[in-house]
């Protein structure tokens, strides 16, 4: 399924057993990894294969990737905006991020619905009307594209999702980006990726851009050694 916004709908991307085993991984905000018996990070098997999975799908390299995770949603007061990053949508879409997979891993009984209100769809508002929304169904998985073919902005793209009214959602995200990713578990090193860092940094943008300087729980940042973060 695709529309003007660049969304795909797979229909049983994951098996049950897959669903069940990134459930059983599953922390708060958990990054689907595993520990070997020397305590080196290892990528567990079975996430290894649906990460090949999802690289196959969008046509996009693994190591551009961040890491899986699983989060779970349950009673949300209706009319809150919510997105499937954390509890509340970011205004700020991070400049290198080029499309985002959404893995359902449960049905709701209500809500959870996935809503593009910039789109060019109708209507484009509401969780309580029908049209742009995409119900969570286990083993769906939705791909959608921040950028457009150009690499500029894709400002339809902006997404909603709807409260869990009844019911839990359990629900994985991977985010990909336009360069390859640095796993922070695997990188002992302290360094800048970019010959600005410093500049940035003495303008005070490890303050201004935290995500992009120094990173988050799905970015790996590009100036942790300027902003001192590491």
């Amino acid at each position: 399924m695709a529309t003007k916004v660049r969304v795909f709908l797979y229909r049983g991307f994951l098996s049950e057993e897959e669903c069940d085993h990134l459930i059983s991984l599953r922390k708060e905000t958990t990054e689907v990894y595993s520990v070997d018996a020397d305590g080196k990070t290892q990528l567990d098997p079975v996430v290894a294969g649906i990460e090949e999975k999802v690289s196959a799908w969008t046509f996009l390299p693994g190591e551009n990737g961040g890491s899986i995770k699983v989060r779970s949603y349950t009673s949300e007061k209706s009319g809150k905006k919510l997105d499937y990053f954390g509890e509340e949508p970011s205004s700020v879409l991070h400049e290198s991020l080029l499309a985002t997979v959404v893995l359902y891993l449960s049905n709701t009984t209500q809500g959870g619905e996935l809503l593009f209100p910039n789109s060019e769809m109708k209507p484009k508002n509401s969780c309580l009307e029908g049209g742009n929304i995409l119900r969570p169904v286990k083993g769906n998985a939705i791909l959608f594209f921040t950028r457009l073919l150009n690499a500029s902005l894709d400002g339809k793209s902006t997404h909603l999702r709807c409260p869990v009214v009844k019911g839990e959602l359990l629900v994985a995200t991977k985010l990909i980006y336009a360069k390859k990713q640095a796993r922070i578990e695997e990188s002992g090193e302290c360094s800048d990726e970019d010959e600005n860092c410093g500049r940035w940094a003495k303008l005070g943008e490890c303050k201004k851009n935290p995500v992009y300087m120094i990173g988050s729980p799905d970015y790996y940042g590009t100036c942790r050694k300027s902003c001192n973060a590491c």
